[in-house]
């Protein structure tokens, strides 16, 4: 007999082996890149001048000056800054040479100094001490007189209008709109919050503003649609900088804009939002794009609280743009942590060359697509746009369509990948080919012959059970964490992450060995994916709805995900055809069992059972449709023998197999002599017929499914924990987060189950350890750190009547506790209140009394503060207020009762907005540019000459630069606990009220 030759081992087989690596490979790698994209901000580049008219270094030096203290709006060092920042543009233009004027608002609306139309001056800088707005909030019951300090720079285009053509009129209103092509506006704020060096929020996107103007100012570099660079002031304190632009001539302008802001203090800038796809198409051509649709549903559906000054371009306006931020870490934003020495050059250049980028494209467009006409309203002629769908691919590349092309190809999955199935489906059966849940087979009839086990329709059921029973594992954690150590998210997120993904991939594997060893099945792929198919076909029914009605686009991902599993199936199908016909099996079967030349073997292809071949048996027992009686009546297993009356024998056993030659040379002999080339390939114990399949195609129904699903749901994943993993210090629930972890880990790990039961035991019985480990860790571990501080809210309040003098921190019940029994000033008289007695929902706040503010200096060195409360706010309350503060620029009027209408004297009159809601307003936020002017304020109110009206006069104290101006507040500092910070819980840091009736 000729030699026997070796077989060859195939790399990529449905073997442990293959697949323990490959697919450990796949994930691991996709899973770590997707890491490094996230925490590892591209560098800047060595150049400090990458491009013609942009400075790095200049750009660093600048955020360091201007985060170099406190300023908000109401405070001393706000005017510091703006002025430093007309320099700094005025510095900018002379470098590049640029011919430019300078305007303020009252020579635009008188007509002075009109430049000859001819030749008017490539750039204008408008010093904007004069645009006031008032405005209300229906939400709220609060109304707005609001003083603006914007700077405000246009820079010419070669397309635009000749001319200044925005001093047609004195009238803003009654002006005649901007009749030429719109321009493009690019925005950031210049104020910070009392609490906060504002290095990111918002000095990065300031000091873009300047890179830019340089940039378009420069050489060569002359936009063709003109540029509105708009530095706003009061941002922080209710947008009132943007709201204040709306009032400018030069706000008709523009018909698309860039939105630059920082809700966190670093990181990469994200894009949180667009209006539509049409706009978000020219932010494709950043260098390193980041961001997903999904944060722009959270907003659009007020999932996501805070507002920034996109909704006032967009809302007032009628602007279509881009909202471009800072996200991470969220525990710095708004505290002295939001500073130049924790942020970095690199994330100042990923933000400059995003919207350099943008600004540019959007300049040049020379498309009719933002170009239409102008409302009554005021609002620009900007088209509407389509509603988009985008996000980024590892941050390099960047898909956005329309959201109607993802509505359609979500119909056309729903509808055409049924039929697909169906009909191979039907052509399997035609061509007798159809394995799936088939039990049996008969090779005549009935009535003449026994059963050939055909065991298809084992393991139809394996993977609901496992999926049901791995994912509430993670639900239970979930549960477990909110219950035990809720907060544990907030500095160790991928802790979390990696409790859940290592706890569902631990208990599926556990349970897929368990059914595999008891009844091993080759269909488990397919039938998996039948189930994954399913279950993601109820999901998309879901998300089309929502694509249609509600224009939510954050589902694209399941979309995706269904079309990736729906492929992954289809390959199961087409290999299907590889199989013999069971007509053909059936009778190979019976005619190896009557002939006794199938070898049997142990259940491990890889190991070759030294039993003898066991010889059929007859039995002479009557037959019937109903089969023998006893043990032979039961149905057929794998396990069962096609032989009714042979107990000792397997037909799941008598078939041949891969060896590794580990036996002896008599027993290769008689294997070599009795192998079956129809059944010799079949994997262990599974059915006999499987072994037609080809042993490869598996691999490419993974990198069909997995890498996709793991990109795409992996980095929604990431970018929603940065955004909700620390929102618990502002009050949120935290299950929502923990919930959200777990739902995406089992849809980052779900694609891996029709594999998973190849897998040896190396790699879960790893991840069982960190699942063990991470468990003791978030449940024990303290969950706030010094990287990752616990945010509380300060505000101190004075009765300047009575001399009340109480100081609050509102935050986390307990912590917050624990941080005031750090403070000295506390100590016996701090009052806790429950939650619902805070002013912000989910936190519970705690006074006590506090030591004396000292943020007006009026009394002789060595006199007591509250010897001059008396002094600080004066007002006189009959219908006309009079509200006067030392040392400020904001003020309150507070009432018990809401007013039907106010007018502050000298305030401009728009009929685009409402001084009181319908349901009438309880507050009144005064704002003025100049420091210790009284307000004059004409109050209105249901019944008024019979009913009276109360309440509080208030004005704020928003200036810590120097030490000792809020004792109270740096004494909080001193002594508070590493793991927590402080930020501002009001627009004031001090509150000085007295009560009025009139």
């Amino acid at each position: 007999m000729a030699p026997r030759k070796p077989k060859t081992r195939n790399p990529l087989a449905f073997t442990p082996l293959p697949v323990t690596i490959i697919s450990s490979i796949v994930y691991a790698g996709l899973i770590a890149a997707l890491l490094v994209v996230h925490l590892v901000v591209p560098s800047a580049p060595s150049n400090s001048t990458p491009v013609k008219g942009v400075n790095t270094t200049e750009a660093w030096a600048d955020l360091k000056e201007l985060s170099n203290g406190f300023h908000p709006y109401n405070s001393r060092r706000n005017d510091q800054v703006r002025d430093w920042l007309l320099r700094r543009i005025e510095t900018i233009l002379a470098r590049n040479e640029v011919k430019h004027s300078t305007e303020s608002l009252e020579s635009v609306n008188d007509g002075l100094r009109p430049w000859n139309a001819t030749a008017p001056a490539p750039v204008v800088v408008f010093n904007d001490m004069t645009s006031n707005i008032t405005f209300s909030s229906a939400a709220t019951h609060t109304s707005v007189y609001f003083e603006g300090t914007n700077i405000i720079v246009y820079i010419r285009g070669s397309e635009d209008e000749g001319g200044d053509w925005w001093k047609q009129n004195s009238s803003l209103m009654a002006s005649k709109a901007y009749s030429g092509k719109g321009g493009v506006l690019v925005n950031a704020h210049y104020d910070s919050v009392s609490t906060g060096f504002g290095a990111t929020d918002d000095g990065v996107g300031v000091v873009t503003v300047l890179q830019l103007i340089s940039y378009f100012t420069s050489p060569g570099k002359k936009p063709r649609k003109g540029i509105v660079a708009l530095l706003n002031n009061g941002e922080e304190d209710y947008l009132n900088g943007a709201r204040a632009f709306v009032r400018h001539p030069i706000a008709q302008f523009p018909h698309a804009f860039l939105n630059l802001e920082g809700a966190a203090a670093g990181g990469r800038a994200t894009l949180f939002r667009s209006t539509d796809t049409e706009v978000t198409r020219f932010y494709k051509k950043s260098r390193h794009p980041f961001g997903t649709v999904i944060s722009g549903d959270g907003f659009n559906r007020g999932l996501i609280r805070s507002q920034t000054d996109y909704v006032v371009f967009n809302g007032e306006l009628g602007l279509r743009g881009l909202d471009l931020a800072f996200m991470e870490p969220r525990a710095r934003y708004h505290t002295t942590e939001d500073d130049a020495r924790d942020t970095s050059i690199d994330s100042l250049w990923h933000m400059l060359s995003a919207a350099l980028a943008t600004v540019e494209g959007l300049s040049s467009d020379r498309s009719p697509t933002f170009e239409g006409k102008t409302s009554r309203d005021g609002k620009a002629g900007a088209n509407a746009g389509s509603d988009g769908v985008w996000f980024d691919i590892f941050g390099r590349a960047f898909a956005v369509f329309q959201l109607h092309t993802l509505f359609a190809l979500s119909v056309t999955l729903l509808v055409v990948t049924p039929l697909v199935l169906i009909a191979l489906n039907v052509v399997l059966s035609k061509t007798d080919k159809w394995y799936l849940l088939s039990r049996r087979r008969y090779l005549h009839s009935v009535d003449d012959d026994d059963p050939i086990p055909l065991n298809g329709w084992r393991g139809f059921f394996r993977y609901p059970i496992v999926f049901i029973a791995a994912t509430a594992a993670v639900v239970g954690l979930a549960f477990l964490l909110t219950k035990i150590n809720p907060y544990i998210i907030y500095s160790s997120e991928y802790a979390v992450w990696s409790m859940m993904l290592s706890a569902w991939l631990a208990v599926a594997w556990f349970l897929l060995r368990i059914a595999d060893f008891a009844r091993p099945t080759a269909l488990n792929r397919i039938y998996s994916l039948i189930w994954l198919y399913i279950g993601s076909f109820v999901i998309v029914v879901a998300v089309t709805v929502a694509e249609q009605r509600l224009q939510i686009a954050g589902g694209y991902f399941m979309v995706i995900y269904f079309a990736a599993i729906f492929a992954a199936l289809l390959v199961s199908y087409l290999e299907l055809f590889a199989l013999p016909k069971k007509s053909v099996y059936v009778r190979h079967m019976a005619e190896a069992s009557r002939q006794g030349s199938l070898m049997p073997v142990t259940r491990r292809s890889s190991i070759v059972s030294a039993r003898p071949v066991a010889a059929p048996t007859t039995d002479d027992r009557p037959r019937g449709r109903d089969g023998p009686q006893g043990d032979e009546g039961e149905d057929a297993t794998e396990t069962t023998s096609l032989l009714r009356g042979d107990r000792g024998t397997s037909f799941a056993r008598y078939r041949g197999r891969r060896s590794n030659g580990a036996t002896d040379g008599a027993t290769e002999e008689h294997e070599q002599e009795h192998r079956d080339a129809l059944l010799d390939e079949a994997f262990g114990d599974e059915q006999p017929w499987s072994g037609s399949l080809p042993r490869w195609l598996w691999v490419i129904q993974f990198l069909l499914l997995a890498p996709i699903v793991i990109v795409l749901v992996g980095q929604v994943g990431l970018l929603l924990t940065s955004a909700l993993s620390q929102t618990a210090a502002d009050g949120s629930a935290v299950f929502t987060v923990y919930i959200a972890i777990a739902i995406l880990s089992v849809l980052i790990l779900a694609p891996l189950v029709p594999f998973l039961h190849r897998f040896t035991f190396h790699i879960p019985t790893f991840l069982f350890l960190v699942f063990v480990g991470t468990l003791v860790y978030n449940l024990f571990a303290f969950p706030f750190s010094p990287n990752n501080r616990l945010k509380v809210y300060f505000v101190q309040q004075v009765d300047l009547d009575s001399g009340l003098n109480r100081v609050s921190l509102t935050g986390l019940a307990d912590y917050v506790e624990q941080i005031i029994a750090e403070i000295p000033s506390a100590h016996g008289s701090s009052v806790c209140g429950d939650p619902e007695w805070s002013n912000r929902a989910g936190l519970t706040t705690c006074s006590w009394d506090g030591l004396p503010p000292r943020v007006v200096s009026s009394l002789p060195e060595g006199v007591p503060p509250e010897k001059g409360y008396a002094e600080w706010v004066d007002y006189n309350n009959e219908a006309t207020f009079t509200l006067f503060g030392k040392n400020t620029r904001a003020c309150r009027l507070l009432f018990n009762s809401p007013i039907s209408d106010f007018h502050v004297e000298g305030a401009a009159s728009d009929s685009r907005f409402e001084p009181v809601a319908e349901a009438g307003s309880t507050e009144i936020r005064l704002w003025s540019r100049e420091w210790e002017k009284p307000w004059t304020v004409h109050v209105s109110w249901k019944g008024e000459g019979e009913l009276g009206l109360d309440g509080k006069a208030v004005c704020l104290w928003s200036d810590a630069n120097e030490s000792g101006t809020v004792p109270a507040l740096d004494e909080i500092r001193r002594f508070m606990p590493v793991w927590s910070a402080v930020s501002k819980g009001s627009d004031g840091l001090v509150e000085g009220y007295k009560h009025f009736s009139v």
